[in-house]
């Protein structure tokens, strides 16, 4: 009887003990959540000595044609053999520190063959348990010459204990703009996001709008976006539209010219496939504001075959895997889209492939 009463005070004091921590850990990420501010101003960096930059790189030349790249790296991870445990898969971490650090370069080379004169990229991991504390900025600009950019948090977790197996951790990430011209203004915007417990496992989604001086005293307005993938509430994806595209109109009204680009979790094809996934629906475009289009349309259809995104529930498998476009661009009628296509890699270095477009400025 004794050792009865011992054994159930030893269990009782276990599951009180496993309580008390799970109550601490809850209390920890609450306490830890906030939100990164609204209308935060970016530094502005410089990739490479002044001697790698353009003749125009104070201002940009309104008689040149222009090449702009967007690509979500999926923070150097998701290489055509990567599954996710967010979309069904099996991964969480990045397989190894090295394959990582090996990926992340073997981006750099793409970025670098399509020599583009502005880059959007997304999913770029600054110091995260999934990446082993990997700064794949500085990896990047190692590559790179003869940019200036900048960087905005999207992403700045507590440690997450989820899956169990394999905790995803703490991890911080980014969206960060490249430009061959100078970078006059930067500022990150905070898009409105779900307020349940989900809050705890998205990005704090943003975009940045990088400003870039022209040569008729105008200028380009860079929106590089990454919009909710997996918000189930329409209210909420409409509400982070809407705040974007308010601000693109703005811009607009004062002259400047627009290029919105990045990883929308919409569809941007003009015919969308039947499918269940949050982050593969239609894109609203009968609600752009005046004056905007959607650069894919003026593309040839051969350029957009390949889908610029995979579904990551399996290793990319050219037969069985989902795939669509929810990558690209949105410009204001002042831009004239001269070149469009969808680079296909076929997600050999992450879940997404680039987008490339020329583009010229209308008088």
């Amino acid at each position: 009887m004794k050792k009865k009463k011992k054994l159930l005070k030893f269990i009782l004091i276990v599951i009180v003990a496993l309580i008390l921590i799970a109550a601490a850990y809850f209390a920890y990420v609450f306490l830890s959540y906030k939100r990164i501010p609204d209308n935060q101003f970016l530094d502005t960096d410089m990739v490479g000595a002044l001697s790698y930059f353009r003749e125009d790189a104070n201002a940009l030349n309104t008689d040149k044609a222009y090449n702009i790249m967007t690509y979500n790296i999926g923070f150097g991870a998701y290489t055509d053999d990567y599954s996710s445990f967010l979309d069904g898969g099996n991964e969480v971490w990045a397989k190894s520190k090295e394959g990582l650090i090996a990926n992340v370069c073997e981006i750099a080379g793409v970025i670098n063959r399509s020599d583009p004169d502005f880059v959007f990229l997304q999913e770029v991991d600054l110091d995260g348990t999934r990446t082993y504390h990997v700064d794949e900025v500085e990896i990047i600009n190692n590559f790179l010459r003869g940019y200036y950019y900048d960087t905005a948090i999207c992403y700045d977790s507590a440690f997450m204990f989820y899956p169990p197996t394999e905790p995803s951790g703490a991890n911080k990430s980014a969206i960060v703009t490249y430009s061959a011209g100078r970078i006059t203004k930067a500022v990150r915007r905070s898009l409105p996001i779900a307020t349940d417990f989900s809050k705890f496992f998205d990005y704090d989604r943003c975009y940045s709008v990088s400003k870039v001086l022209l040569d008729n005293d105008k200028s380009l307005c860079l929106f590089n976006v990454h919009l909710s993938a997996y918000a189930d509430d329409p209210e909420i994806r409409s509400a982070q539209l809407n705040t974007l595209f308010n601000d693109m109109a703005s811009e607009y009204k004062l002259g400047n010219y627009v290029i919105c680009g990045g990883d929308f979790n919409h569809c941007l094809r003009n015919e969308v496939d039947d499918n269940d996934y949050t982050w593969a629906q239609r894109f609203p475009r009968e609600e752009l504001p005046k004056g905007f289009l959607m650069a894919i349309d003026y593309a040839q259809p051969e350029s957009v075959e390949h889908n610029s995104c995979r579904n990551a529930n399996e290793p990319y498998n050219e037969k069985t895997t989902y795939t669509t476009t929810i990558d690209g661009f949105i410009v204001s009628d002042n831009i004239r889209v001269n070149y469009y296509t969808n680079a296909k890699w076929n997600y050999k270095y992450s879940d997404h492939d680039p987008v490339i477009m020329q583009f010229f400025f209308k008088k």
